[in-house]
């Protein structure tokens, strides 16, 4: 539990403490002088909590200020219903829920919060939804919730948008894709994602309300992917015809899951549909109600792929090496 004896501070309920963005946020929690993280795991980092377990989430929140819900993956529809009901018998002044641009789908064009999800939306869009769906019950029953919803979270520590893609490019199975990576990268960078966070939990006048988090939506995949390369010393830059990404989606990644199942190497990590997909999708994430309302600053793509290089190449092994499947799929 960071701080636990700093009482002079509000403290934040953080949910999902062992993820990636959960535990950026207690780190940046612990330098804040108005904060202190009340850090909340499955998995070792602060206090055991199951956080579909009623009462030990009641439990979680007594004496806390707010509560940043930070919990994604296996369990996240759950475990956000559980902290909904718990919360009418318990309220915080104010929950942070983060949410994904994953439920506008097949969306195109510029997004605006207001967007209503576009076919197809695969499952971890679905399980956003209905995440949301519960907070904004909570608010209509009269508690204070704000949702954030981040593009596609990179920078270091991240292994669905770092690491994953550092090794593929370092393997040279993705560069520059053609026309298949036209469309628009919308890289929410993780410290502004953290600053996003903290800023929504005091800002005044934005309960129920719904934000975008995105530092930069000009870049396209391609650019990104290429720049990216470039940074890593994976040069040269490999030219992927859309063709061949259209096989390697289509018949090889069925192969390469099974292969991962007995060795992870950039060789065996599929690259799927649903990414391939979003490589493709033309749609801009509009934050400008976050800027406005919340501060949000915007890392410039430069920026935020030296400091992802950095980490990478201080990273440990173990680390490098971690993949899995894109929080889009």
């Amino acid at each position: 539990m960071a701080d636990s004896m700093d009482f002079s501070r509000k403290p934040v309920l953080v949910l999902g403490a062992s993820g990636f963005i959960g535990s950026q946020l207690v780190v940046a929690l612990s330098g804040s002088r108005t904060y202190r993280a009340v850090a909340a795991s499955r998995r070792g980092a602060g206090a055991a909590l199951d956080a579909t377990n009623a009462a030990d989430v009641r439990a979680a929140l007594r004496d806390v200020d707010c509560v940043a819900n930070c919990i994604d993956g296996y369990g996240m529809v759950r475990s956000t219903g559980v902290l909904c009901e718990a919360a009418r018998a318990l309220p915080p002044r104010r929950i942070v829920h983060l949410s994904s641009m994953a439920v506008y789908g097949a969306a195109t064009g510029t997004v605006r919060e207001d967007q209503a999800p576009v076919s197809p939306i695969g499952d971890y869009g679905q399980a956003k939804i209905a995440c949301e769906r519960a907070v904004r019950k909570y608010v209509d029953d009269g508690g204070d919730a704000v949702i954030l919803r981040p593009g596609c979270v990179f920078g270091p520590g991240s292994v669905q948008w770092t690491t994953r893609l550092a090794r593929l490019l370092e393997a040279r199975r993705i560069g520059d894709l053609g026309s298949a990576g036209d469309g628009r990268c919308n890289l929410a960078f993780i410290d502004d994602v953290v600053t996003g966070i903290i800023s929504a939990l005091d800002a005044s006048g934005i309960s129920g309300r719904t934000f975008n988090i995105c530092s930069s939506a000009e870049l396209t995949w391609n650019e990104f992917l290429v720049a990216f390369a470039k940074a890593l010393d994976a040069i040269p830059v490999r030219r992927v015809a859309p063709r061949m990404l259209a096989i390697e989606t289509r018949f090889l990644a069925p192969l390469r899951r099974i292969a991962a199942m007995a060795v992870s190497s950039p060789a065996t990590e599929a690259i799927t549909p649903s990414l391939a997909a979003l490589w493709h999708q033309d749609i801009r994430i509009d934050c400008s109600a976050a800027i406005s309302a919340l501060g949000l600053p915007r890392t410039p793509p430069d920026r935020m792929i030296a400091a992802a290089v950095r980490w990478l190449k201080s990273a440990p092994v173990s680390t490098r090496r971690g993949w899995m499947e894109p929080a889009h799929s």
